[in-house]
């Protein structure tokens, strides 16, 4: 077989275990794996280093404005670039609904958008108004497209689609095998701590921490897993902060729920003091949920490794500390009135290698199937996250022990700065490549804009994940009656 490129003298390691060998790519994806390969138009000496599957980012916010209209600052462009920098071959960037809002229209903006990206990229709806059409017409289309995953709240008034919308779209996702996305906190709860310290004048950055109380999230983590398995539909909690959520998830999945969940580095890098930064430089660090103590990163730690997390994810939400941004309501906004979310694509499989890997948190294979392989399984991409025969030559070559800190201008995204900014990080990925094409290289980048395709997702991989079967619905507990 002759192959267009070869990658020599590596290890490669994949979810299941790490061998010496060589990669042999042909036409965009991997023709052989074998011990040693010989010929290649292009040969790529690994030199020892590790060499994995491109990391998948499957949650981040790209050229998407907000339900109040803020628009974030990376577009397709510069998101992909400062993904690709990271490690990431391809990216699920979320294409939002807004209100009265078809979703025919948000993915023809969103395919007008996706066009710059130097990397693969799908969607991940995000469904604020799930009107009779939107359900039982637009969405199934969607699905048939390969948009097989959305997002929909609990929280935020614009965004809050109620126990009952959540129900109505749960369902419609069962049906057709599509998985629900849920940002789990309960919206009274946040309301009445924003009136409370509002009424006590408390409006400074740090008092977010405590504005949206870990048991907002854990109330509401437990409500739509209840909410999902009523109507046995998969399910995935966002960007987990709490040990107590995280226990609840390893809880239901141990009894077979569909359940899936993430966590993101910021909790386990940052914690609440961050907030409470001279001036209003704790804006920076606003996300939400909120960053929570010292104490429960290690805990958060514990799920990653003993598999309560499906992956960890960068959740990139870019809003610049000027007017553009963070202070679009005035430099001096109260907390409730600053643009949520902060920047990280770039530094998230950095930071999970150097803190995971290199401290011996958890093994190679376990930041493989982190950083790629399981949103590939859990998201449907059928021909990315492993290194077998027949997959897309997504790779990437880590350097194990080279250190860098970080500063905001390796980060190559459209940003200010970055919230991980001095962190001294163990593990730099050298050569990063989408589809057979060296997008990375070195420091270098080597793509040109637009090469990225759109890819469609197969429904999500239920294997193992029996479910739960409400006895209401089961006609030997409620007189024959078959309600599906």
């Amino acid at each position: 077989m002759t192959f267009d490129t070869v990658i020599h003298g590596g290890t490669i390691v994949t979810a299941d275990g790490q061998f010496k060998g060589d990669l042999g790519i042909k036409d965009g994806r991997i023709a052989a794996v074998a011990e040693t390969l010989d010929g290649g138009e292009e040969r790529i000496d690994a030199g020892g280093r590790l060499v994995m599957p491109g990391g998948i980012e499957a949650h981040a916010h790209i050229a998407q404005e907000s339900s109040s209209g803020v628009m974030t600052a990376d577009d397709y462009l510069s998101g992909s670039i400062s993904a690709a920098f990271g490690g990431n071959s391809s990216f699920i960037p979320f294409a939002a609904q807004q209100r009265g809002q078809s979703v025919d229209d948000v993915i023809k903006t969103y395919d007008a958008r996706g066009v710059r990206s130097v990397i693969d990229y799908s969607y991940h709806l995000i469904i604020s108004d799930p009107t009779e059409k939107v359900l039982t017409d637009e969405l199934p289309r969607a699905f048939a497209r390969g948009i097989t995953s959305f997002k929909v709240f609990m929280t935020y008034d614009l965004m809050n689609l109620g126990d009952g919308g959540m129900l109505d779209i749960l369902e419609v996702a069962r049906h057709h095998g599509a998985i629900t996305m849920v940002h789990a906190e309960n919206n009274d709860m946040v309301k009445w701590m924003n009136k409370r310290l509002a009424g006590n004048g408390l409006t400074a950055p740090k008092y977010h921490a405590i504005s949206r109380p870990q048991l907002a999230e854990e109330e509401a983590i437990n409500r739509a897993i209840q909410l999902a398995k009523l109507v046995d539909a998969p399910l995935f909690i966002v960007h987990v902060s709490t040990e107590a959520g995280a226990e609840i998830v390893r809880r239901e999945k141990f009894k077979g729920a569909k359940l899936f969940a993430e966590t993101c580095p910021q909790y386990l890098a940052l914690t609440r003091d961050d907030l409470d930064r001279e001036g209003m430089e704790g804006a920076k660090y606003i996300c939400s949920p909120p960053l929570r103590g010292a104490d429960t990163q290690e805990l958060l730690w514990h799920h990653i490794a003993q598999g309560t997390f499906e992956s960890v994810s960068s959740d990139h939400a870019p809003y610049r500390f000027d007017e553009t941004g963070k202070f679009l309501n005035g430099a001096n906004a109260p907390y409730p009135k600053i643009s949520n979310g902060m920047p990280g694509i770039a530094a998230r499989l950095p930071y999970l290698f150097s803190e995971g890997v290199v401290k011996g948190r958890i093994t190679p294979e376990q930041f493989v199937a982190l950083s790629s392989t399981n949103a590939a399984k859990t998201f449907g991409c059928t021909t990315k996250g492993r290194i077998a025969p027949g997959m897309d030559a997504d790779i990437a070559i880590w350097n194990p022990e080279v250190t860098r800190t970080v500063v905001a201008a390796d980060q190559h995204d459209n940003m200010d700065y970055t919230p991980f900014e001095g962190m001294e990080l163990t593990g730099v990925p050298e050569v990063v490549m989408n589809r057979g094409r060296t997008i990375v290289a070195h420091g270098a980048l080597k793509a040109e804009e637009g090469q990225g395709r759109f890819f469609g997702r197969a429904p999500v991989d239920l294997r193992g994940k029996p479910g739960y079967q409400a006895p209401e619905f089961d006609p030997a507990q409620n007189f024959g009656t078959v309600l599906r």
